[in-house]
């Protein structure tokens, strides 16, 4: 029998605004930067849309700086109902778990100089629980090594960490958190397929959800996806 897979949808933010982006572009220089898409509704009617539809976990994402009101105004639209992420340590993860959060999903605060700090995510386990905490390992192979392993990428997926994605690492952080989540970044907001070597990886490796996304063109990735046994999926 085929794994029950839940959809989860995305609310992109990026200067207040909900917007579809091909996230490796999301450098330095805004002329780069490459949009798919971006809605005239505001953050607060999609998570009114989320909460009629019942889309439980959806993620609320800020893209650097400018984002918070938005970000606060869809957690009070949906209490409960949505994870956020975007610059969330330590210090502020529990204010937006008190705005309504479900859980928080932490990227490159929990690594330092490109290594997992384990004292740091120590510290975030001890201010909001295990069971509330989303960790992001969005990866890439490396140019140099174009077959692989998998490494976590950190700010603004641009910058290489020494964490291969792998059984182990899974196995590790599983204790410290409730989910993962697993952009596949060379593919992300592309729709040019799914990275089928990392989600078959996921689905053999991870013991606890894992919410994966980037490249999905059709029905067909999404069945893929399914068949490998990832519990969540999103677009």
């Amino acid at each position: 029998r085929l794994a029950e897979m839940r959809f989860r949808p995305c609310i992109d933010l990026h200067n207040g605004a909900v917007k579809q982006i091909v996230g490796s572009t999301l450098v330095n220089d805004p002329t780069k930067l490459q949009t798919n898409f971006e809605s005239k509704l505001s953050s607060a009617e999609f998570a009114q849309m989320y909460k009629r539809d019942q889309l439980v976990g959806g993620h609320v994402i800020m893209l650097g700086p400018g984002n918070e009101e938005a970000s606060l105004a869809a957690l009070a639209a949906y209490p409960n109902g949505l994870q956020v992420g975007g610059g969330v340590n330590a210090s502020n993860a529990r204010k937006y778990i008190d705005a309504g959060a479900s859980h928080v999903i932490v990227t490159s605060w929990v690594f330092v100089d490109g290594q997992l700090s384990r004292e740091r995510l120590a510290e975030l386990v001890a201010a909001i629980g295990r069971e509330r905490i989303v960790l992001d390992l969005s990866c890439r192979k490396h140019p140099d090594a174009p077959t692989g392993p998998y490494f976590v990428v950190m700010d603004k997926w641009q910058r290489f960490t020494d964490c291969k994605v792998s059984r182990e690492l899974l196995a590790e952080l599983e204790k410290s958190c409730a989910e993962f989540l697993v952009h596949g970044v060379d593919v992300e907001g592309k729709e040019c397929g799914i990275e089928e070597e990392l989600v078959t990886y996921l689905g053999q490796w991870s013991t606890i959800p894992v919410t994966y996304a980037g490249g999905c063109r059709d029905l067909a990735d999404v069945e893929r996806v399914r068949e490998v046994d990832l519990t969540l999926f999103y677009l």
